[in-house]
């Protein structure tokens, strides 16, 4: 049993493989969009769970995508422009032009660095991941001109009321690999080779 103020409906979503994606990986999304601003074009790290979609509801927005993935990751930047991406390259890559903004998912320290250096003077930095590895020292030109680097922390109730709502309206469709719960620690085991592209869903 589930007290009320911490439950959701899902009226629209059938599937529950496919709506699990959107209770962590969506929410988190979600947060980060929102602390993102009203830029214009996002620059996405790490394109993961969370990232393929939150894709979906930048680009029923009218924003623009630029996906940036492990070196050499073809599928992920495939999928990214499938999904609507006007861009997709490596992670240490220079987009065709600066960005507004930056999502960084992937836990890796040293991207924010490499995001303060493609988002314009004024741009925000979102780092969207509970852990991250430590971040290097960079120069201060790269962060000078009003720059900011942002993290998520929580959630709320309004988040998940706001997206649960948009969802369905953005279109959003989910991209599962489905392990059973005795599984967990090899979807993690993949989730960390990139053996699989959008999320994993663990059920009993």
């Amino acid at each position: 049993m589930a007290h009320a103020d911490f439950a959701f409906p899902l009226a629209g979503f059938d599937d529950p493989v496919a709506a699990a994606p959107l209770m962590c990986a969506g929410l988190i999304g979600w947060r980060s969009l929102k602390m993102a601003g009203e830029a214009r074009r996002i620059g996405i790290y790490g394109f993961g769970a969370a990232a393929h979609i939150i894709a979906q509801v930048c680009r029923f927005q009218g924003r623009e995508v630029y996906a940036f993935t492990r070196d050499g990751d073809a599928d992920a930047q495939a999928m990214a422009m499938s999904l609507g991406a006007v861009w997709a390259g490596g992670s240490q890559e220079v987009p065709p032009v600066p960005l507004d903004a930056a999502i960084l998912f992937a836990p890796v320290g040293d991207l924010v660095p490499a995001a303060l250096r493609v988002v314009a003077k004024g741009g925000t930095v979102v780092c969207g991941g509970i852990h991250m590895s430590d971040i290097p020292a960079f120069p201060y030109r790269i962060l000078w001109g009003e720059r900011r680097v942002v993290s998520v922390a929580n959630l709320t109730r309004a988040d998940a009321v706001e997206f649960l709502d948009l969802a369905p309206k953005a279109g959003v469709r989910t991209t599962t690999t489905v392990y059973p719960l005795e599984r967990a620690n090899d979807a993690l085991d993949d989730l960390r080779a990139g053996r699989f592209q959008g999320a994993a869903v663990l059920v009993p």
